[in-house]
């Protein structure tokens, strides 16, 4: 049977987490189940969390399903060549009512020889941010593993990182080996590789209803820290109409398109784009078919889509896998 072509958006997997809220719904429109929903895995390939399809022929099909059946129309041949039938990203949009804890992920060696898992480079785009909010990205100048351990046995490790105000549209690039954590207040978007492993090393001295500590990865964590100064916060054109360059990295690229009128795109059929809305509504037209999207919503255009062009007034996340 042939593939059929149109954009493919998944059921959303929502995570409760212990710092999660209400913005998910408030802000985005998603159905949440509870006032401490966290996450909203909207496309993913990790293992015991793979996508459900949510439109069109293949609705209710899983993402592994399809790409099992249709590897090379959907991923396309570059991707399929690179990584196999494993979805190579992982998209999600996080609510912080409350600070996350203070963590880190390893990169792709040490992850493959602790967990035979990817390691976990991540692009954090903020969508909404209460007033006074703040993200902890990396630690401040000069510090090194002694004074990583010190303050971490004394609890005052937060005092030795560098903590940054935010608001909508700034971005994080946020390498393997960096300290960080996403503040209270924030919303936003992660594009990330497909790893759910990180390494949590503080996390407030706070419990949960049962009294209960989350646990920690002191010493899993002390070999995959970066100490070296990165930059962090990244600087973007927003021209409209067109593709802004905001990342490019191994593992994921990322353009940002202030759409006011039209976008065309002829893309190559070797690699599939995900599009995410931050704002405004859109429509997408593939083979003079139409289909309607708004803020919240995610899309996969699969790779065997060449051509295709986007309409109406929005701000949108274009990410591919360069």
């Amino acid at each position: 049977m042939s593939f059929i072509q149109y954009p493919i958006v998944f059921v959303p997997i929502l995570k409760d987490r212990i710092w999660g809220g209400t913005k998910l719904n408030t802000v985005l429109g998603k159905e949440i189940h509870s006032d401490q929903v966290g996450e909203s895995w909207e496309v993913s390939g990790v293992t015991d969390n793979v996508s459900i399809v949510a439109n069109g022929t293949y609705k209710g099909c899983d993402l592994e399903e399809l790409i099992n059946q249709y590897p090379e129309e959907l991923l396309g041949s570059y991707i399929y060549n690179r990584f196999g039938k494993q979805f190579p990203l992982l998209f999600k949009f996080l609510d912080a009512k409350e600070d996350l804890s203070i963590q880190l992920h390893p990169n792709d060696e040490l992850a493959m020889k602790r967990h035979q898992s990817l390691g976990k480079t991540e692009m954090w785009y903020v969508m909404q941010a209460d007033p006074g909010a703040r993200v902890v990205v990396d630690f401040k100048d000069g510090v090194h593993q002694e004074d990583y351990m010190k303050h971490l046995e004394n609890k005052t490790l937060p005092s030795i990182l560098n903590e940054i105000l935010v608001e909508k549209g700034d971005v994080f690039f946020i390498e393997t080996g960096t300290v960080h954590a996403i503040g209270g207040g924030v919303l936003l978007a992660e594009i990330q590789q497909t790893s759910d492993i990180t390494y949590r090393v503080y996390d407030w001295d706070r419990v949960d209803a049962e009294g209960n500590s989350r646990e920690l990865h002191v010493d899993l964590a002390k070999d995959a820290i970066n100490y070296e100064p990165k930059q962090v916060e990244l600087v973007y054109e927003k021209k409209e109409n067109v593709a802004n360059s905001i990342v490019e990295c191994p593992y994921f690229s990322v353009n940002y398109i202030p759409l006011k009128e039209v976008y065309h795109l002829k893309k190559a059929i070797d690699r599939f784009h995900f599009y995410v809305c931050t704002e405004g509504d859109c429509t997408f037209v593939i083979n003079q078919d139409k289909y309607e999207f708004s803020k919240g919503d995610s899309i996969l255009i699969p790779a065997a889509i060449a051509e295709f062009s986007i309409e109406g007034k929005a701000t949108l996340l274009e990410i591919f896998v360069s």
